[in-house]
């Protein structure tokens, strides 16, 4: 039987996935994340800029949103739950600060993020001269543990997780499942055998773990 080790915690239904395949796995949170109690919010925010889960999750009930720019569809879900009207969204980062600079230039805009985002949308917004204001709502922390046992794959959602995996742990030929390209980038410089998921979302990083292992039986 193949085993995995998955960097966070997975839902019931996420984890019948594995079952169902006759995959074995361990969780693992290899990230922890706090929210900023004591951030000053204005009370209403035109457009937000929301690229994590973690960054909505901070807010929700501190703030008033107009409108949302946001990456990934479990953000678009939760923002849209909220009857919030999405304007642009995006797979990254990278990919939403570009259909800002094209269709949104005009504005100025609150980006609400946690401690270790990256610098992709934030640079490329002031190189076109587009006004935003950031905040920091949350802050992650790498939660670093030593496994002696060896896994078939690790399942990777974000660059921190795997930063915090590799911290303790050297490569060991198994595969690491990543649920975009930014994820990847990070994953690359610790190991050479990544699969990248189709879209960016857990299940189907685990869906890419069932068709690896269901072609190499």
């Amino acid at each position: 039987m193949r085993t995995v080790l998955i960097t966070k915690k997975l839902t019931q239904s996420q984890a019948s996935l594995l079952f169902n395949a006759d995959i074995a796995w361990v969780n693992y949170s290899a990230i922890e994340v706090k929210f900023n109690k004591k951030t000053e919010l204005p009370k209403y925010i035109e457009n937000a800029i929301i690229t994590s889960k973690n960054a909505w999750l901070a807010i929700k009930e501190k703030t008033t949103i107009n409108q949302a720019f946001v990456v990934g569809s479990k953000t678009e879900n939760i923002v849209e739950e909220a009857n919030i009207s999405i304007i642009e969204k995006a797979n990254n980062a990278k990919e939403l600060a570009d259909q800002i600079i094209k269709k949104h230039a005009e504005k100025s805009f609150t980006f609400l993020c946690g401690n270790k985002r990256r610098d992709e949308l934030p640079i490329l917004l002031q190189q076109h001269q587009i006004q935003f204001n950031e905040i920091e709502v949350y802050q992650t922390k790498l939660n670093p543990k030593e496994f002696q046992q060896e896994f078939d794959g690790v399942l990777f959602f974000s660059p921190s997780a795997v930063k915090s995996f590799f911290k303790l742990n050297k490569s060991r030929n198994e595969i690491a499942f990543c649920i975009g390209n930014t994820t990847a980038q990070e994953a690359k410089k610790y190991t050479s055998t990544i699969r990248v998921a189709n879209q960016p979302t857990i299940e189907n990083v685990i869906v890419q773990v069932v068709k690896e292992f269901k072609i190499n039986k």
